[in-house]
């Protein structure tokens, strides 16, 4: 989860740390970092972990060294914000595939990547994964969901293009493509990559059919696993209205043999869990609850457990493990934290 926790130069704070610590030891099975950008120009908010240079590293080897004492995976998500990275921050204009409209911008308009800012970013990508890789992670995570740069070359009317990166499904997917190839081409063979994406996003024009489609294609480049960002997991598709089916049991209806999925959305009791689970996913995937309750995979395995839902005080957050910052960020999530 986004929480706003690190340097102003992409090292990773001992509060940032100490939180992800604190749940791989209270019971999670597998951490995964909020999105850390792999350019300079890729930044998407302050306090955002950095993967895109070699002074990383020794901080990133101790966030991993601690959460493997206690059993638990280490994935580094991996992003570029493109069009969302605001140029008050990172001193460039946002870049996206084509011109769009972007409030990041000082112009109001994103740029159109170059076909050199293109093979730059791919080289990024994978440089990012090859330092989180001698960071000792388990593996990373490609966010290719939320609308940021890989969103944005996915979505058709975030990517225009007329060329080899535009226009048609296969083209608007090789930007993704190019980057997962040449990653595998950098890292061991035991170091997990895994994609995530949202089935749907109609501001950028993302479709669950196109997902699935593209899911298929990730499949058959032996992707290790997929992580589906459904916002609410029982909800269906905006496309289906009428079907009875939510956006994870779409995937599993149109593709065999998938790839361990994980599902994310809305999960807080241990009846949601075992909902989900139904619908075919390998693992469950949480945010908002581990943030508010670090032992919620060890308790999990009660059937009625239902923990505490927000609103949650500041002091209450402050003793499961929030610093000042990520307490203030999470006050942009309405009726989070309490003002009483």
């Amino acid at each position: 989860m986004t929480n706003k926790q690190s340097h102003e130069n992409g090292i990773i704070s001992d509060a940032e740390i100490n939180w992800l610590v604190r749940r791989a030891k209270e019971g999670f099975g597998i951490i995964t970092t909020a999105a850390a950008n792999v350019s300079k120009d890729g930044q998407g908010w302050e306090g955002e972990i950095g993967v895109y240079s070699d002074i990383h590293i020794s901080r990133l080897k101790i966030l991993t060294s601690k959460v493997a004492h206690y059993g638990c995976l280490s994935i580094a998500q991996i992003f570029h914000g493109g069009m969302r990275s605001p140029e008050n921050l990172t001193g460039k204009t946002p870049l996206s595939p084509s011109v769009n409209k972007c409030k990041e911008s000082v112009t109001g308009l994103s740029k159109a990547c170059s076909q050199k800012d293109i093979l730059r970013l791919i080289k990024d990508f994978s440089n990012a994964a090859v330092r989180c890789a001698l960071s000792k992670f388990n593996g990373i995570e490609l966010h290719g969901a939320h609308g940021y740069l890989i969103s944005q070359f996915l979505g058709k009317k975030t990517n225009r293009r007329n060329d080899e990166w535009g226009g048609t499904f296969k083209n608007r997917s090789r930007f993704l493509l190019q980057v997962l190839r040449k990653i595998k081409e950098q890292v061991p063979k035991n170091f997990l990559i895994g994609v995530r994406i949202s089935p749907e996003i109609e501001d950028i024009g993302i479709s669950i059919d196109e997902s699935i489609k593209l899911v298929k294609i990730l499949k058959n480049e032996g992707v290790d696993f997929i992580h589906l960002s459904c916002w609410d997991v029982f909800k269906n598709s905006s496309m289906y209205p009428k079907s009875s089916k939510t956006l994870t049991e779409l995937f599993f209806d149109s593709i065999n043999d998938l790839p361990p999925i994980i599902s994310t959305g809305g999960v807080w009791s241990s009846k949601d869990a075992r909902e989900l689970l139904k619908q075919g996913p390998d693992f469950v995937g949480v945010g908002r609850v581990g943030i508010a309750h670090p032992n919620w995979a060890r308790k999990i395995s009660n059937k009625n457990y239902d923990p505490k839902r927000p609103p949650y005080s500041s002091n209450y957050l402050s003793e499961v493990g929030l610093s000042v910052p990520f307490i203030n960020y999470m006050r942009n999530w309405k009726g989070f934290v309490s003002e009483v």
